[in-house]
């Protein structure tokens, strides 16, 4: 059999399959958003550490009701940015009427520069919006020190770092809202799939209602859900839209899967950022950049980024990875520099590339490749053979 490694392999176990089977073989089930939907919710809250969740259809959509909770409760117009990170981080601020502000990253955690955040936040600035980047954290004392003291709101995109600590404290927790994705490539899948997380019970309440058209009878407090049907005698109690919503319920087989999933989300973690290890000890250091911040990380990735920018030796390592069955995508999280993307020509204005040196380098330079708990040390060792073995 010729060598091949995929981004993913192994995300759905037999198990999976199962719990998936089991529900459907019940009698009078309901698909839709139901019991088992709450159970994940609740067990999600305990895992990560938190009070609230509200489980949706992905993490584009809980991005989506992430900012858009943000218009509806500050007046604020701008938001910091990462300038590598998924579409939907950029297209819910721009979507919500909000003005992005970019920032370069730092190239040892792929994450946003806190030095440059620092410069960008002024009166306007309601939030930063930070992307912890294929399982890197991207905090420190001074930037939580710096945005509590201008009284800027931190939102956590975590999508990528299901597990990822700072001080030993799980990523999603330090924001006032935090984002996690279940798509199929990540730490752990539900199909399609998303959270949003947070500790602010009014917050909560209008994900809740978001998540399911802005209805007012998706709330959980069920005094002003009275309140409300009182105040609009003239409307069907239980069609009372209070927000301009969405429909981004996610289903009870997702949430099944979801709850089982989690059961080995941890010992999952544990193999991967043994393999994160392994792979970063053995790459040429030479050729492949190897100096990342790894405490607290966990990588659902490997990254591979060249030290030197290259386009000869880029061609050739593409060729050498497609020709040996590596699977790779370039310009890491979301394809690289977003300002590069031509959805975001309408709202960028003299936008100097220079000053994105380090993004830029990522964009033409930087890769990633698969790390899943299934990988076995032998082919770790086999693909950094390969990658050292790639010369001009």
């Amino acid at each position: 059999m010729s060598f091949s490694h995929p981004l993913m392999h192994d995300n759905f176990t037999k198990d999976d399959i199962n719990v998936a089977i089991k529900l459907l073989r019940k009698q009078k089930i309901i698909l839709t958003q139901s019991k088992h939907v709450k159970e994940f919710e609740k067990k999600w809250s305990k895992w990560l550490g938190i009070k609230y969740s509200v489980f949706v259809n992905s993490g584009s959509s809980a991005n989506l009701i992430t900012i858009s909770i943000l218009k509806i409760l500050y007046n604020k117009n701008e938001i910091v940015l990462p300038s590598l990170t998924w579409v939907s981080d950029v297209n819910s601020v721009i979507q919500n009427g909000f003005k992005p502000i970019f920032v370069d990253i730092n190239p040892n955690n792929l994450c946003m520069d806190e030095n440059q955040i620092m410069k960008r936040v002024n009166k306007n600035t309601l939030a930063v919006f930070l992307t912890h980047v294929q399982g890197f954290n991207g905090l420190s004392d001074k930037l939580l020190s710096f945005l509590k003291m201008k009284k800027v709101l931190l939102i956590e995109d975590v999508c990528e770092s299901h597990g990822a600590t700072f001080k030993n404290k799980k990523l999603g927790t330090y924001g006032l809202i935090s984002n996690f994705s279940f798509y199929y490539a990540h730490h752990m899948s539900t199909i399609e799939g998303g959270m949003i997380c947070t500790n602010d019970k009014k917050i909560y309440e209008i994900a809740l209602m978001m998540r399911s058209h802005g209805m007012i009878r998706e709330t959980s407090n069920h005094a002003f859900e009275r309140k409300l049907i009182k105040k609009y005698p003239h409307l069907s109690p239980k069609f009372i839209f209070l927000y301009p919503g969405y429909n981004f319920r996610n289903n009870e087989i997702g949430a099944v899967i979801g709850i089982n999933q989690l059961k080995s989300l941890d010992k999952n973690n544990k193999k991967r950022r043994k393999n994160f290890r392994l792979f970063i000890s053995l790459l040429d250091k030479s050729k492949y950049k190897t100096t990342f911040h790894l405490k607290g990380s966990c990588n659902y990735a490997f990254p591979l980024i060249l030290n030197k920018p290259d386009f000869k030796f880029r061609k050739i390592l593409e060729h050498s990875l497609k020709k040996r069955g590596i699977e790779f995508r370039r310009g890491n999280a979301g394809g690289g520099n977003q300002l590069r993307q031509p959805y975001l020509k309408p709202y960028l204005k003299n936008i100097n590339l220079k000053n994105f040196k380090e993004v830029e380098h990522i964009h033409f330079f930087g890769y990633y490749i698969g790390n899943y708990p299934s990988l076995t040390e032998d082919k770790i060792r086999k693909i950094c053979k390969i990658l050292n073995s790639i010369s001009q």
